[in-house]
């Protein structure tokens, strides 16, 4: 039984309801129940967190969390924007395999017998649950809807909906009446569980009172997937007080940054480039207080988790689905292949584990997510899920994952160029221990890029040389060469619907 509930003010008797009709299919008593999973995926979020070393941001819960988890310093959207990027982390394939390349499309086009992630799960046992967006949503439009949803995927579902969905009047916009895929923001006065996100914390922490495995006799998988700080940056006042102005220093564009960077690469939106420092420090401002107030809500998870007893039985699964520019090389929000906006945050959280507290400091795929989560649970990995469990790594946070990570996009150079108006051109990258090595069209056509996180982290130079490339270069475009005939390469090895 699969049931779509939207949030009214009368969910919660709808949910006693479903959790009578899901106890129907239980394990039996006498097995030993596997762990419960938490699976909490967040929007637009970077690594401009506390536990990843940002000195202004306060995210108390979600540095808590990192104390107790493995996290990952290192780890890759397979392609920056909502839609692919959800889609190939729910399916373990990359994006090129299901065919989302943009925020419209659907996987089950190409795939519709696939095994997603809560699927895998849900044909061993478990009760799967979605609150929030795990799959794509048009933010903000289609909150309280359930949005691009795969309903194939849970057995229940909330699609909460709070005041800031009803203001879109008061938002402030670089372009009046526009806000998803526009820089905007709002100070709204409000308590935390009157917003979207924090209904939907309240209605995730009722499926865990519901859905315990002591009363239901099986294990949970629930997504919560929250909202923020997706655009529009909104949030309570309380968050917004968090944050001085006068302190924040936002990054400028520097003179000459775009001189060596091809204009594939660069995705510009309008009015973003010319934004002065008080406009600069008022959005930053709102993109952090987004932060906080999502911060909030993980950490009422987290409290749910222990005062229901469920703590020392629950994996726990943290990552935004792609990173998030604020002004470097002039950019702003997402959609290219440097490293704010492929590089996401991300934990995973095993209790007992001796892996707590520790960082892993290697590339590493949201794509792993699938395996790593299965072999964890004791379930098989599905033959045509291509990331790599991170067991071993869990074990052991020094160890090596062997591969660079991998990411696409589509380029968008065409807002401000000509010349690419109009053309399909694909981006891909590698990410090393050391290098980003990226390739824009299919025979690199339309640029090449090259930057030494070691003696250059702002990726101020460009060291890709098309005429003589150094010995590095022709390493990372031969490794770079691997991962996309791997990308691209068929799914019929034991996936259901080829």
């Amino acid at each position: 039984m699969r049931i779509q509930f939207n949030f009214y003010p009368a969910w919660l008797i709808c949910l006693v309801v479903v959790s009578a009709c899901v106890a129907s299919h239980r394990l039996s008593a006498e097995d030993a129940l596997p762990p419960n999973v938490l699976f909490i995926l967040v929007d637009d979020l970077n690594c401009d967190l506390g536990c990843y070393g940002h000195p202004l941001v306060q995210s108390p819960q979600i540095d808590e969390l990192a104390a107790t988890a493995l996290r990952f310093s290192k780890a890759y959207s397979q392609y920056p924007v909502c839609n692919p990027s959800r889609s190939s982390l729910m399916t373990g394939l990359y994006p090129e395999q299901t065919g989302v390349l943009s925020n419209s499309g659907n996987f089950r086009k190409r795939h519709p017998d696939l095994t997603t992630l809560p699927q895998h799960f849900m044909n061993h046992g478990y009760f799967a649950a979605r609150v929030g967006k795990i799959y794509h949503y048009g933010v903000p439009d289609q909150i309280g809807t359930p949005g691009e949803d795969d309903p194939g995927s849970w057995d229940a579902t909330i699609s909460p909906r709070g005041r800031d969905r009803d203001v879109h009047d008061r938002i402030h916009s670089l372009i009046p009446g526009k806000f998803g895929g526009t820089l905007s923001w709002l100070n709204l006065d409000t308590p935390d569980e009157d917003q979207t996100d924090g209904r939907g914390a309240t209605a995730a922490i009722e499926i865990m009172k519901q859905h315990r495995p002591e009363k239901t006799g099986k294990p949970f998988f629930l997504a919560v997937g929250f909202y923020r700080p997706h655009t529009p940056y909104v949030a309570p006042s309380k968050y917004f007080d968090l944050y001085d102005r006068d302190a924040i220093e936002p990054v400028m564009e520097k003179p000459g940054d775009r001189d060596d960077i091809p204009h594939a690469a660069l995705p510009d939106r309008a009015h973003q480039r010319t934004l002065t420092v008080p406009q600069r420090q008022e959005i930053i401002q709102a993109y952090y207080a987004a932060i906080s107030y999502m911060d909030a809500q993980v950490g009422r998870l987290l409290d749910a988790l222990a005062e229901l007893d469920l703590e020392e039985n629950t994996i726990v699964v943290f990552a935004s689905d792609h990173g998030y520019h604020l002004g470097h090389h002039g950019l702003w929000q997402k959609s290219d292949l440097f490293e704010g906006s492929c590089r996401v945050p991300m934990m995973i959280r095993v209790p007992g584990h001796t892996s707590s507290g520790q960082v892993h400091k290697h590339p590493v795929e949201l794509l792993d997510l699938y395996p790593t989560v299965s072999e964890l649970c004791g379930l098989e990995i599905p033959p045509f899920v291509l990331g790599d469990s991170l067991t071993e790594v869990l074990a052991d946070p020094t160890a090596q994952t062997g591969s660079a990570a991998y990411s696409v996009t589509k380029s968008r150079g065409g807002n401000l160029y000509p010349e690419l108006k109009g053309k399909d051109i694909l981006g891909r990258t590698i990410r090393t221990d050391r290098y980003r090595y990226t390739e824009w069209g299919d025979e690199a056509e339309y640029g090449v890029e090259l930057y030494d996180y070691e003696l250059d982290p702002e990726e101020f130079t460009n060291l890709a040389n098309t005429k003589t490339p150094s010995a590095i270069q022709r390493e990372l475009q031969s490794r770079l060469l691997v991962e996309r005939r791997n990308a691209n390469s068929s799914v019929a090895n034991g996936s259901p619907n080829e």
